[in-house]
């Protein structure tokens, strides 16, 4: 009983204290929205955060890496070498080399004139997107720029200075990068096809039925690989790809 008495004279507010309420205006500064335009500043770059792997899916040259890495596996027959934190370590890598030119426009032209309090915020997000909507342009087909057009009721566009709204140009340029990925791809296995095959002929005709035609197609493609030095030839062909 006494414990809860005191507990109640410590929760139950008296004299002038009882009055007074708390001014959450008081912690605000007076005058200038500033303060809370820097709130929502951090809101937002947090929320930029959270979506930056997708980000970084969607409008850069990541996917067109890690797809031809990812048949460059299946065709030489591995399954898990060269390993997945490998392959997606050098795709980012390769990502942020052919990205870097975008990437120091848009902090030169937007980010840095944001957090000088040159510009607002919504000249920076048009200038910090900016050149990675020409990096999409320059490399997504008007094919499927039209099919989102269509798809969303817009009509047809006749070329792609026609500057297509964000939400229809970067799903347009994921199936660009996916279709040149799996061309690369394509490209990629064949040779690794062909010498499946040899192996798998000479075998039959020797007749070593019960030997699997991998067991000695995959030193071979290993082999092959590593004497016209592949992984030279293919970041070069697919960093030029990009032009």
């Amino acid at each position: 009983m006494r414990l809860t008495l005191l507990l109640a004279l410590l929760v139950i507010p008296t004299g002038a204290a009882g009055g007074e309420a708390l001014n959450l205006g008081a912690l605000l500064p007076a005058g200038s929205g500033s303060f809370s335009g820097r709130v929502v500043e951090l809101l937002g770059a947090l929320s930029i955060l959270s979506i930056a792997p997708g980000l970084l899916v969607m409008a850069t040259s990541f996917t067109r890496f890690v797809i031809a890495f990812s048949f460059l596996r299946v065709g030489l027959g591995l399954q898990s070498t060269p390993a997945n934190l490998v392959l997606i370590s050098l795709s980012l890598f390769m990502t942020f080399f052919v990205m870097a030119p975008s990437g120091e426009k848009a902090w030169r032209e937007g980010l840095e004139p944001l957090l000088q309090n040159k510009i607002a915020e919504a000249e920076a997000f048009e200038r910090v997107t900016g050149p990675f909507r020409a990096f999409m342009l320059a490399h997504v087909r008007d094919k499927d720029i039209r099919l989102f057009e269509e798809l969303r009721g817009q009509g047809f566009s006749s070329s792609v200075e026609s500057e297509p709204r964000i939400d229809i140009l970067v799903p347009a340029f994921m199936i660009s990068e996916l279709r040149r990925g799996f061309e690369i791809g394509f490209l990629i296995v064949v040779p690794f096809l062909v010498i499946d095959i040899i192996v798998a002929v000479l075998t039959m005709s020797m007749g070593m039925m019960m030997l699997p035609p991998a067991t000695l197609s995959l030193p071979a493609k290993v082999l092959f690989f590593v004497l016209i030095d592949g992984w030279h030839l293919l970041v070069g062909s697919l960093v030029r790809s990009f032009g």
